[in-house]
Parts: structure tokens; C-alpha cells; sequence
């Protein structure tokens, strides 16, 4: 270690022919459990695996170019923002929805980053902003897509109780509301126990990669802070959006013969 050197900077991974053998094997490994247990397409995971390989890869490449240029960064954090809400629309409807997916993810990201940036919180440099606003925007994108999910899911499901919720004179938006709000909730408990078990069961990823970065673990710390609330908003937001979406039948469930979630 250098003299210049801060004692928290680490490495933790290293490169090489081990990482792609260990990282093979398990997801080999999940693929065959999940095969075994039916829990889905077996396939799913390797695709998954080597699509995360191959972006991960690409962007490794490209970040150093999008950190010295503040319009690459903006574009980038835009792409970012169209790919999660194209898969966020597939997951609870189709791709017609992205729009209102795109609306959701949105209104729960865009205050809370601004407001970061602009009250000094979070530096207006691309090191900082593209991991925050990816992290802001990966949460919106899970919390939309379970919400949307789950909502969709009830309204076909308890078709008869929002009938019922018609006949006595309920308008259809308050109907759907009082049937998926409830459940669409629920998709704020991953948020939730992250936020509440944080430093007893895990360390998330902010916490560690500043830590390794180099930073005190109380710099550490703050950062994570900033990043668990500001999700819980994010969050809050984009659910609420979503389900608002789907009271006013802007998004609906399609039907078999219309293309359906990938």
C-alpha cells in the first residue's frame, strides 16, 4: 500500500480464468436446481447469466468515455431509464405500456435525484450521478413491476368483488382502487426489510463499493443512508403511479390473443 493510499481500498475480485470457471459452475448449478424444482424455464438463468456478462462487459468498456463527458452520462442515464421501463411494461403488461411504465419510474425517480444534485448531496459529476441514478432507477423498475403485477393480477382475480363494488355505486376507479391498492402495496416490503435490516443481516451494495472505493466507513454509511430512503420514496412513488394507471383502465391486462409479458 502506498503511502497516498487509503487502508479501505481494496480488491476483492480477481480476474481471471478462476472467475469464469466459479461463475459458470453456479450458474450452472442454479440452472439445473431450477430445472429440477420447476420452478420456471431452466434456460432463464444461463440467459440471464450471459446477458449480464455481456453487458457488464460492454459497459466496462464504455464508462471510462460516458465519466469524461457530461453528455454521454445524461445519455447513458437515459438508456438506463428506457431499457427498465421497457421491461418493467413487459413484465405487468405489454410493450404498449412502456409510456405509462416510463411515467411511473418517472415521477418516482426524477424529484428525489434532482433534488440530490441540487442540494449538494450527491456531486454533479458523472462518478456520482450514474451510479445513483441507477440504483433510483433499478428500484423504481422492481417496485413498478411487482406493483403492476400484483394489481393486474387481482383485478382479474376478484373480478366479481369489483362488479359487486359497481353495483353499489362505486366509481370504476375507487372500485379498482379498493381492490389492488392493498395488494399492490406489498411491493414495498423488499424495500422495506432492506432498509430495516441494513448493517444486521446485510451490507448493500453503496456501503461496500464506497467503502472499497476508498472512503471512510462513516462516508460509507452516509451514502448508503441516502441511498435506502431516497429508494423508499422512489419506490412509494412509482407504486402509487402505477396503480393509479391501472384504476383508470390506462393500463390493462392483455388479452390472449394480444402479445403478453416476456
Amino acid at each position: 500500500m502506498s503511502s497516498g493510499e487509503s487502508p479501505y481500498a481494496v480488491r476483492v475480485i480477481q480476474l481471471g480464468p478462476l472467475l469464469a470457471v466459479v461463475l459458470g459452475l453456479f450458474a450452472a448449478t442454479a440452472a439445473v436446481l431450477v430445472w429440477l424444482g420447476r420452478l420456471g424455464p431452466w434456460h432463464s438463468i444461463l440467459t440471464a447469466s450471459v446477458r449480464a456478462t455481456v453487458q457488464l462487459a460492454a459497459v466496462s468498456l464504455l464508462i471510462t468515455a460516458v465519466l469524461h463527458s457530461g453528455w454521454l452520462t445524461a445519455a447513458f442515464v437515459l438508456m438506463m431509464f428506457s431499457v427498465a421501463s421497457i421491461t418493467s411494461a413487459r413484465r405487468f403488461g405489454s410493450w404498449s405500456d412502456a409510456v405509462w411504465a416510463a411515467a411511473a419510474i418517472a415521477a418516482g425517480v426524477a424529484p428525489p435525484l434532482a433534488a440530490l444534485i441540487l442540494s449538494g448531496l450527491v456531486p454533479a459529476t458523472p462518478i456520482a450521478v450514474v451510479p445513483i441514478a441507477g440504483i433510483l432507477i433499478g428500484g423504481a423498475m422492481t417496485a413498478t413491476t411487482l406493483a403492476g403485477r400484483r394489481a393486474l393480477d387481482e383485478l382479474k382475480t376478484r373480478r366479481g368483488e369489483y362488479e359487486a363494488a359497481l353495483a353499489l355505486g362505486f366509481m370504476p376507479r375507487d372500485a379498482a382502487l379498493l381492490i389492488c391498492r392493498p395488494t399492490a402495496g406489498q411491493a414495498l416490503v423488499p424495500a422495506l426489510d432492506q432498509t430495516r435490516t441494513v448493517g444486521l443481516v446485510t451490507l448493500p451494495g453503496a456501503f461496500v463499493g464506497v467503502l472499497l472505493g476508498g472512503a471512510s466507513p462513516m462516508q460509507a454509511g452516509a451514502t448508503q443512508l441516502v441511498v435506502l430512503i431516497s429508494l423508499l420514496l422512489v419506490e412509494a412513488v412509482g407504486v402509487l403511479v402505477i396503480v393509479e394507471l391501472i384504476a383508470a383502465e390506462r393500463v390493462r391486462r392483455p388479452l390472449p390473443s394480444e402479445p403478453s409479458a416476456a
